[in-house]
Parts: C-alpha cells; structure tokens; sequence
C-alpha cells in the first residue's frame, strides 16, 4: 500500500480567498491536440484575508505567458508548482494576463475542457477550471465573464458560452469567432463552452414578466427527432417555478446542450447546461416511460439551480448541499406537481423512500458515511453522493413539514432577499427558514452537522378506562467514522391512528385536536405523547409519508400490518406495511435457505398481495409499488452476515411462488392494463404499463410455456420501448429458449442508438445467468467503450452493483474483475473508478468465507502506484473503518 497519505481539507479551516476578481475575459483558440487560452483577470485584495499573495489553481497546464498590469513576470516573480501558482507581494489591485495549453484530446477524464465524438465540452464542477486556466478555482470567487470562442467553422459551426451572444463573425482562413457575456456574477465551476457540430430545436417562450427568451435544445446531428419531451419539461420547469416560488428566468437565452460522454447527469451552467444524453434524448422508440421521467426531472433539477445554486451559490464545497439538497427537493415537488394527482404524488414520494432505503441508509452505515455538510474530505468529487443530495432534500422537507408549504415560501423569498449574488452556508438557508417564521431551528442544524441514520424506536399502550393512548418516541443514532456520539436530533414525526374499521380516528393531545393526523416534534432522546379521547385500541400509523429519514422500530403485528396495508389512508404508509410484510418473509426464507431447509410462503401473505393487485380503486402505479419486492440489497442491510446467494434464492423463491399463487390474477390484470393506441408518457398511462409489466415479470419468475409465449408476443408485438424492454427483461430472466433470438434481434435494431445499447448491456449484466466470464466477453463486443461513462455504468456497474450473487461468487471471480476495472478506470476517469470502487466498501458485512478475497482485492487496488486521490480516498477508508 502507497505510504504516502493524500492531503485532507477540513472545513473548519477554511479562509477567505486573498483576493477577488472582478471581470473575467477569456479567449479560446480551440484545437483538439493544443488549445491556447488566454485570460484576463481584474482583482482586488479581499479586505477579510490576511493573505498578501495572488493564489491561482492550475493542473495540467503549460504556463505559456504570465503579466502583472502589463508586465511580463519572471520566474523569480511567481511561484509553480503541479497545483497552484502564488505571486507574493502583489499589489491592492491588479490585473492579470496568463496564456495557457492545454490538450483536450488526450483528457479521458471528462474534467475541464475536453473532446467528445469531435467536439468541444466542459466539466468545470467541482474543480474543473483550473484544468482550463489559472484562477482561483474556489466558489466563493464570483465574477463577470466575457468569452471569446475561436475555432475552425467546418468543424465547429455552433460556438456556445454562458449568457448571452454579443457578437459572432468570420475571421478568414476557414475559422470563425463567436463572444458571449453572462451579466451576472458567477463562480469559475459555473463556466461552459461548447464547440460542436450540432443542430438544436428552439423555441421562443412568453415569461411571467412578459419578456420572451429564447429556449434552445442541442444535440449531435441525426437526433433532433428527440428533443421534445426535453423542451417541454424546460417550459414546465419555467413556469412552475414561476408559480410556486416567483422566481423567473433572468437571461434572454436558455441553452440545454446533450454529450454522450459525460461523468454526471447534466451541469447547472449559468445559461448553458450540459447534459448527459441520458437525460435528453427521448421518443417512443427508444426511451421508456423510466427515461421519460428521469428528464423531466433533470431538466427540472438543473434549471431550478439558476435560482438555489447560481444566484446563490456555495461558500465552499461542504456547502453542497446547500445547493445540491434543496435543489433536489424543488424538482422532487415539480415532478410530483407534474402529476398532479394525490395518488401521483405518494407513488413519487414512495420511490424516494425506496431510493433512501437503497442506496442512502447503506451510505450512512458504511466506511464513507458523512454528514449533509461533510466536516472534511480528500477529493471532493467523492461528496457528490445521496447523502449530500437525496438526503440533503430530506432535511429541506422536514423543514417545510415543520413550517408549512406556506411558511417555507416565506423562508425561500427571505433566503434569497438576503443572500442572492452570494456564496453562502448551510446555516445562512437554515437561518431564513426560522428567521421568517419565528422558528428555533438551532437544535435542527444537527441533521447537517451529525452523519449517520437515526432509529426512532416506538412503544404505545392503550387505556381503554381513560380512553388514553400512549405513544413514547425513542431516538438514538449509531457511531460513524469520526463521530462516537450523537445528540438528539429534531425529528417531525407524522402519526396517525386507525380504528378497526380502516378509518382514521380523530386526534388530541394536550386538549388540542388536531384533526386525523398530527406532526409531533421529537427533541430529546425520549418523550411520550398521549392521545384522548380515543374511543378504542387503535392501529398506529406511524412516520407517515416518511416525514423524516430515520429507521423506526415498532412491533407490528401480521394483523396490524394487513390492516394498515388495506385501509392506511396514507398511502406511504400502506405501502410501507406491505414492505414490512414482506420483508419480515424474506428474512425468514434467507434463513432458511441457508439452514437447507423447506421453503414456504404463507396463504395470508399471497391473499393480501391479490386483494391489492386487484383493487380497481387503486391507481395502477401505486398498486404497482405495493407489489415490488425489496431488493436484494435492501435485504441484506437487515442482516448481520450478508449471504448474497441465500438472499437471491430467497427472493427468487418468492417471486416465483407469487407467480404461481396468482397466476391467474396476474393474467387478469395484463390484460386489464393495457394502453392501445399512440404511445404516452404521462403519469397514468406509465401507471397501467408498470402494473402490465410487474404482472409479465412475476409470470417469468414462474416460466411456463403459456408465460413464455406471452413475454414474446409482448416483445414481439411492442409498440414502445418500455413494453419491449419489459418483455425482452423477462426472456432474459425465465431463461426462455427465444432469449437470445431477442436479444441479438433488440441489439441489430438499436445498434446506432447508443442509449439502448445501454440497455442491452444492462440488461445481460444484472440477469441471474450472468457471471464474471459473461461479463469479461460482453467487454469484449465491439460496441462496449470503457472511455464512456455510460457503457462502463451500463455493463460493469450493472454487474458489480445490481447482480451481488454472482458478483459474491464464492470463488473470488467478481472481486478480482472489480480490482481489474477499478484499476483500469482510474488510469482514464478517477471520478469514474471511485464510483465502482463504493461497490466493495462495506466488505466486513458479509460471510467469512467472502471477507478475505474481498480484502485481497481492496488491498490489491491500494497499491495502485499511480492511484487517484479520488479512489485511493475510497479504499483506505473501507480497509481502516
């Protein structure tokens, strides 16, 4: 292992940068092997720092020129070295002159200025501007930027920065010139160019206001054919934001730009987003109703960060969150007001909770776990994780829960009254939020300072002489690295309470009523609250629509659950206890499973699934949610030892069982939910097909001929791709003779679409059948490209992540592939490699027998010799905590 241990950054050492920048101007001359940028900086020395020197971030840069108020510097003048460049000594005021090279071709790491399929992009988020120039690449440096863009016009025709276009000509001998100006101030991490030969869809749209901007979609040519949905969700987003929160759009122009090599989702650019294509490109064809909802939401998410991000931005990267979390709650509520529905809006709440439940709880209980606002790091490129993001817009909506709808509203318009223009922390969001409320939100500021998931663990009692019931709420918070201890979080816990007849019974606490349900707050590590007035022994609906990120333990019996999962009038909470149920099953059958012993599954729990499945009164997708299983990862964080292949028998056990049992309900409701006529993506179409869908694939888990033929008919027959992709999954997974005619025949019809290839390979690598050796040949194929982060995540992620039984094969195979692509990887993408490298960072959970070739292999990738701080950071801290 290397010895040498890579710097870590502590935010309580943060300084304020010595001096500020004014005027940025840049100018590009853009080619691929040997870009010159020049750049001209006017500064001032920060009255707040004590610091004298000019410091600028700069990596992987060839200092070309250097001048000071129009003198050259020499080397004695300056100081360089792989990361930054320091003038001492300077000047209150100065103005900088740095012409730089840089080599875009040859960054595979997708990380400042680079080239994709022959044109030009930026990353420049978290720290991708100073691979562009020197600057003091930090956020909390706001400045004007006036851009100029010079390339070959043949090759580049579209020349794209931030703001708005001032001017744009030829300047002779085939090249052309394009200058852009973003009125506003911005960090370095907001700066975007684009140089590409592409074609865009526009359209000019009315604002509240009533000035007109002019709304552009870009994509590479041949896939204008699928940029409405995009362009839509954009006008969607505008508008509701207006409405819901009054915030507009203050540029003429707003450009979305999709690259298919790209290491994230999209980039909030000031007026000009990247986007991952992902995230764009959609029509029946190609896209399902999965990839119509995740552009929406995207759209959605980068274009509400012009307000919560661009106009008030970060203090420093500990602050994501700031950005990051509330961000995502705005396009959490945009999405579900999309809608429009109640119904809706549980079934976008319910997945939330499944995405916690997945991915976010295993972060908080594994070597990587941080808080909202993280206390230090080594490569900050590793924070951009569900706790920051997902779990950030769970502190922002328990804040809502705590104010009101209202009350926040109120907090969002003095958030930004104080702070727009600014960077800014966490506590200065937390601040406006109690500030224009009359709120105490001190002790809610633990929920950013303190990592980890809190237990709420919950008893009641009922006294059917006083007609009193009992509720006592009991918080504790396990031990994270760095963090022991924790203090009592502020919890809004909602609650209600059924009688035997499903119906809600009114509530009273303290004399107060407070209709049929009630947030309490819990503030210590235990409070009891009593209910009167209650006229009989109640079921506890407890935490409803999960009002706060914690793991409640309440010992609900199988009769409480079947009730609540019937009559719950909280639809997150009904289909909670289905989870319950569920879950309490699977634990059982791994048990078993691993002991040898006969499985089982009870009539009582087969009986309450059909009744939900064939409940007309239910919307489609949430009956849809209330029949998913939890997943195998979901399972094994509710064991001690995790046995990936007892877990996947288990389950498999199951789906297969429901797949007999309701056979002919399955059948019924295939049939009751089809959509006959043009393909639509909206919410209750997508409902009835996912419902269609689930049926078809627990018929798989029980293959006969008669399913078989019904998952090729559909696959055969599909008039869009969620069907087809739907029925191709279930060949796949019933292992049916005509899988790999279908899946040779799916690949031959989307060959050139990239992003379904994406799903072929996605596909192949999590089916059960797939081990290492399949995985190694499909990296074979000449459509797989490690230097694409979308066929990596769509093959190798797809296996290592989504397919744990064989991934924890026995013989150590996964492991070692692991190490082999880690290392592969982080040669080319560190941001990348790290990712893959989570997929192992919680290795002292599982058998004894998997924990050692899991080691070997983690320690195999610490020894890397030219290991990123990116991965290193993530391995050394899975082999120590």
């Amino acid at each position: 292992m290397r010895t040498d241990t890579p710097a870590t950054i502590y935010r309580q050492d943060y300084l304020p940068p010595s001096y500020l920048v004014d005027t940025v101007e840049l100018g590009f001359d853009l080619d691929p092997a040997r870009t010159i940028v020049a750049s001209r900086l006017t500064m001032r020395r920060n009255p707040d720092s004590a610091e004298r020197a000019i410091v600028l971030c700069g990596e992987n840069l060839e200092l070309v020129a250097l001048r000071m108020n129009g003198k050259t510097l020499g080397k004695r003048e300056y100081a360089i070295d792989d990361k930054t460049l320091r003038i001492p000594n300077a000047p209150e005021r100065a103005t900088l002159e740095i012409e730089t090279l840089t080599a875009p071709r040859q960054n595979t790491t997708l990380n400042g200025l680079y080239v994709s399929n022959g044109n030009f992009f930026t990353q420049c988020e978290a720290e991708g501007f100073r691979h562009i120039t020197y600057f003091p690449d930090r956020p909390d440096v706001m400045a004007k930027f006036t851009v100029m863009l010079r390339a070959d016009k043949q090759r580049y025709p579209v020349l794209l920065s931030n703001g708005n276009l001032i001017e744009e000509g030829d300047l002779g001998d085939g090249r052309h010139f394009a200058k852009w100006e973003d009125p506003f101030k911005k960090p370095s991490y907001l700066f975007a160019l684009v140089a590409a030969r592409l074609e865009c869809q526009e359209e000019t749209f009315a604002l509240a206001d009533g000035r007109e901007a002019l709304l552009q979609v870009w994509v590479e040519e041949g896939n204008l054919d699928k940029t409405n949905y995009a362009m839509q969700s954009l006008k969607n987003s505008i508008r509701w934001d207006e409405q819901r929160y009054g915030l507009e759009l203050d540029l003429d122009r707003f450009m979305i730009v999709a690259v298919g090599d790209f290491n994230m989702g999209a980039m909030e650019n000031k007026g000009l987003n990247i986007f991952n294509t992902k995230y764009v490109l959609a029509n029946p064809r190609v896209a399902t109703d999965t990839d119509y909802a995740g552009i929406e939401a995207v759209v959605g998410h980068e274009y509400f960060h012009n307000w919560t991000g661009n106009r008030v931005t970060c203090r420093d990267w500990f602050q994501l969150s700031l950005k990051e979390g509330l961000t995502v709650f705005r396009d959490q509520e945009f999405s579900a007001d999309m809608i429009g529905t109640d119904s809706g809006r549980a079934v976008s709440r319910i997945e939330q909770v499944r995405t916690l439940r997945q991915a976010q709880f295993p972060e908080d209980a594994g070597p990587m776990a941080h808080p909202v606002r993280p206390d230090s790091f080594v490569e900050i490129n590793n924070f951009y994780t569900v706790t920051v993001y997902e779990k950030g817009a769970e502190v922002v909506r328990m804040i809502q829960t705590l104010v009101g709808r209202e009350g926040f509203r109120k907090g969002m318009d003095l958030y930004f009254a104080r702070h727009d223009g600014q960077a800014v922390e966490c506590d200065d969001f937390r601040r406006a939020m109690a500030d224009a409320n009359g709120r105490d939100l001190a002790q809610f500021e633990l929920w950013y300072s303190q990592a980890g998931t809190p237990v709420v663990r919950a008893d009641t009692s009922y006294d059917a002489e006083a007609k009193t019931y009992t509720l006592t709420l009991s918080q504790s918070c396990p031990p994270t690295p760095g963090q022991q201890s924790k203090a009592p979080f502020h919890i809004p816990f909602a609650v209600g309470l059924l009688g035997a007849n499903g119906r809600d019974l009114p509530l009273t606490i303290d004399g107060v009523a407070h209709g049929t349900g009630a947030v309490l707050e819990l503030l210590e590590a235990r409070q009891r609250f009593v209910f009167t007035d209650v006229a009989e022994a109640p079921t506890p609906s407890l935490l409803r629509d999960f009002s706060a990120p914690v793991i409640l333990e309440y010992d609900y019996s199988d009769a409480e659950l079947l009730h609540l999962f019937s009559h719950d009038s909280d639809p997150v909470n009904r289909w909670e206890a289905g989870q319950r149920l569920a879950m309490a099953r699977l634990l059982k059958l791994t048990a078993a499973v691993a002991a040898g012993a006969k499985l089982e599954l009870d009539e009582t729990f087969i009986n309450a699934l059909r009744k939900m499945l064939s409940d007309a009164s239910l919307d489609a997708a949430f009956r849809e949610q209330a029949l998913l299983l939890p997943s195998e990862s979901m399972i094994a964080d509710q064991l001690e030892t995790v046995n990936p292949q007892a877990i996947h028998l288990a389950r498999q056990f199951m789906r297969r069982t429901i797949g007999t049992e309701l056979r002919a309900d399955l059948f019924a409701q295939y049939d009751a939910n089809q959509t006959p006529g043009p393909y639509s993506p909206d919410a209750g179409s997508a409902g009835r097909r996912g419902l269609k869908n689930l049926a078809l694939a627990y018929l798989a888990a029980a293959p006969s001929p008669a399913n078989n033929a019904l998952a090729k008919m559909q696959f055969d027959t599909a008039g869009n791709m969620t069907d087809r992709v739907a029925a191709l999954g279930a060949l796949i997974h019933a292992e049916a003779e005509y899988a790999s005619d279908a899946l040779a025949r799916f690949y031959d019809d989307f060959e050139h679409e990239a992003l379904v290839v994406d799903k072929w390979f996605s596909m192949q690598a999590a089916a059960p059948g797939t081990d290492v050796a399949a995985v190694r040949e499909l990296m074979l194929h000449p459509a797989f490209n490690i230097k694409n982060p979308n066929r990596v995540r769509s093959l190798v992620f797809a296996f290592c992540a989504g397919n744990p039984a064989q991934f924890h094969a026995a013989d150590g195979s996964g492991y070692a592939f692991w190490a082999e692509q880690v290392g592969a990887l982080d040669a080319l993408n560190p941001q990348v490699a790290s990712r893959l490298a989570r997929s192992m960072d919680r290795w002292r959970r599982y058998a004894p027998a998997l924990q050692l070739p899991m080691k070997k292999a983690l320690q195999q990738v610490a020894k890397g010799k030219k290991l990123s701080n990116d991965v290193r950071e993530v391995v050394g801290k899975a082999l120590t905590n």
